[in-house]
């Protein structure tokens, strides 16, 4: 599991787009320059480019997520109502 793991982690770090088939999608994504606010001061900040990691999950996984959670609220609701 681990070696499978470090290719999947040196694949994203190549830049490479991964696929895990019925989960999810890791790329990465080039951010260009931009100016951003700090919240404190609200004084205008460069914040430098930068690469970044995104995932994207399947909608296999979207749900299986969205079942699980109304299974729980259904069970939820029953044992508030006392049923």
């Amino acid at each position: 599991m681990e070696t499978v793991i470090d290719e999947i982690c040196n694949a994203i770090v190549r830049g490479e787009s991964v696929k895990l088939s019925s989960f999810a999608t890791f790329q990465v994504r080039d951010k260009n320059e931009r100016i951003g606010r700090n919240p404190k001061t609200g004084e205008e900040v460069p914040i430098s480019p930068r690469r970044v990691m995104t995932f994207k999950a399947s909608n296999v996984l979207k749900q299986r997520v969205l079942k699980a959670h109304l299974s729980r609220k259904a069970k939820q609701k029953q044992v508030g109502t006392g049923s």
